[in-house]
């Protein structure tokens, strides 16, 4: 069975004819992202934050293995209840792969526990995406870095727990560094957060960034669905020898 991927984009940039994003993503941001993962053999489907319900309904969650993420303008426009049922999906499973400003979604911040604040500057510069596990299945095909002429500058301290497993870390032409590609376990849920992706930059057209996130699917489909029930235990499997004293 076709690993099920929602591409979730915030898409307003894209909307406002006066935003580079308009020109660089005239149909959103998303949709390079899904032409390229239907091509790969995902079975996709996208939804954006102006649709109703967010365009995550309880019957688009359950039929999702994996989740994108990407926000920026109106991380707080997401309702509390959404971000529940999105939190709930991946502690039961579902793959949740956060882009770029998605850093400060609250779905991120909430399965995080912490801020996500980082140093940030918009000077057009460039970034080189060095790869730190090369063995690592998101880094598949790669070679030693991924060179962008142009990106937005993200810098460290992240305010994130240590990741489980880093692959990228970047360098910018000002000088900083940054953890760029981070892995962690949440639940039965796997979480990758991919730092490229500025909306003013034709970042999701690379096709290097594109293999990235095609290979993050991989890793973050889920290998077990159901969830552990939380039950009474009445019988012990083993004799619990108070009770059998009590008994006497």
């Amino acid at each position: 069975m076709s690993t099920r991927v929602t591409v979730w984009n915030e898409f307003r940039h894209e909307k406002n004819a006066d935003h580079p994003a308009s020109t660089l993503y005239p149909n959103g941001l998303h949709e390079p992202i899904a032409k390229h993962l239907s091509a790969q053999g995902f079975e996709v489907r996208t939804a954006t934050l102006d649709e109703p319900e967010h365009g995550l309904p309880d019957d688009v969650l359950a039929a999702t293995d994996v989740m994108i993420w990407w926000g920026h303008m109106a991380h707080q426009e997401v309702s509390d209840a959404t971000v529940d049922k999105v939190q709930a999906r991946v502690l039961e499973g579902m793959g949740l792969i956060v882009l770029h400003s998605g850093h400060f979604s609250k779905i991120f911040k909430r399965l995080m526990g912490t801020s996500g604040v980082l140093k940030w500057r918009e000077a057009d510069e460039r970034e080189r995406i060095w790869v730190v596990e090369p063995g690592h299945p998101i880094a598949e095909g790669l070679g030693e870095s991924i060179v962008l002429e142009k990106e937005e500058m993200y810098g460290e301290r992240f305010d994130i727990p240590a990741p489980d497993e880093l692959v990228f870390v970047s360098w910018f032409e000002g000088g900083e560094i940054f953890r760029s590609g981070c892995c962690w376990k949440r639940g039965r849920g796997r979480v990758f957060y991919f730092r490229p992706g500025h909306e003013s930059f034709p970042t999701y057209h690379n096709p290097e960034i594109l293999q990235v996130i095609s290979n993050a699917v991989r890793w973050a489909t889920p290998h077990q669905q159901a969830a552990t029930p939380i039950v009474n235990v009445k019988e012990s499997l083993e004799p619990i020898r108070a009770k059998e004293a009590a008994a006497d």
